[in-house]
């Protein structure tokens, strides 16, 4: 443990450039002290002594303004910048050398038992006032923005951003650039499908209401077709595909739904 803490106070010299000397670090660092706190507790709590565990996370948090659990995971060389508001549920792990800032949350969704708390890598980066909710995987190198929500798992070395949080980069790349890349993954974007989605559908209920002006008799076959008008001639329409319109109805259906569930990652 006391190598552990060591460790824990020399990684502040190396990501924040506000620290200057190790007693200003030693006395003015709360996020520090909050992780003190937590790994007495959490030895405390490995030998099954009851309530002193909770009763120093909570004097901790009176002190730090950081709320840490006994219970949690937390690995070596962590880092809390600032530290108020930070919140750190019972079940979640934190990787080795991960940094928070304020205002971040691993919480629960509270529809779940046993591990409901969030799962983060390695070397992750958790901006001020992000929020991780529920049993999910955040990847080594992640990169989380502030004030994001995220609510899905997310790969290695990916930024996520957004409420509900999407990936935006992976790997250095933007998301756009691997999309046309035909020798990379494909990432999906479950809200740009969303939207495109609801695009379409509009788009289809503006042709049938074209056709409808127009005089031309709308039919309901088995497979219908669609049409796109051409607005330089009005009268005129472009054959474009046979499509079961139920089947793209239930499709976008289940897009939008996915993406008013959190869908964003």
């Amino acid at each position: 443990m006391w190598n552990t803490i060591v460790t824990d106070f020399q990684v502040i010299f190396e990501r924040d450039p506000a620290a200057r000397s190790w007693l200003e670090v030693f006395l003015c660092y709360p996020g520090w002290h909050a992780l003190v706190f937590y790994r007495i507790a959490h030895r405390i709590q490995q030998i099954k002594i009851p309530f002193l565990p909770r009763l120093i996370s909570n004097l901790a948090r009176m002190l730090t303004g950081v709320e840490i659990h006994p219970s949690a995971q937390i690995g070596r060389g962590v880092f809390i910048d600032h530290g108020m508001g930070v919140v750190i549920g019972e079940t979640a792990i934190v990787g080795d050398y991960a940094t928070i800032y304020q205002g971040v949350t691993l919480g629960g969704t509270g529809k779940e038992t046993g591990k409901r708390h969030p799962t983060l890598g390695r070397e992750i980066v958790v901006g001020a006032g992000a929020k991780i909710l529920g049993n999910i995987s955040i990847g080594d190198r992640v990169n989380i923005g502030a004030g994001s929500i995220v609510l899905r798992d997310v790969p290695d070395d990916c930024t996520v951003v957004g409420i509900p949080a999407r990936i935006v980069r992976h790997r250095g790349q933007s998301i756009k650039d691997i999309e046309q890349s035909t020798n990379r993954e494909h990432l999906p974007d479950p809200e740009a499908e969303a939207i495109k989605a609801l695009f379409e559908r509009i788009k289809s209920l503006e042709d049938e209401i074209a056709k409808i002006r127009h005089g031309v008799k709308v039919y309901e076959p088995l497979i219908p077709s669609i049409y796109l008008s051409d607005r330089s001639n009005p009268d005129s329409h472009i054959h474009l595909q046979d499509l079961a319109r139920s089947k793209s109805i239930d499709s976008s259906n289940y897009l939008i739904q996915e993406f008013l569930d959190g869908a964003g990652i």
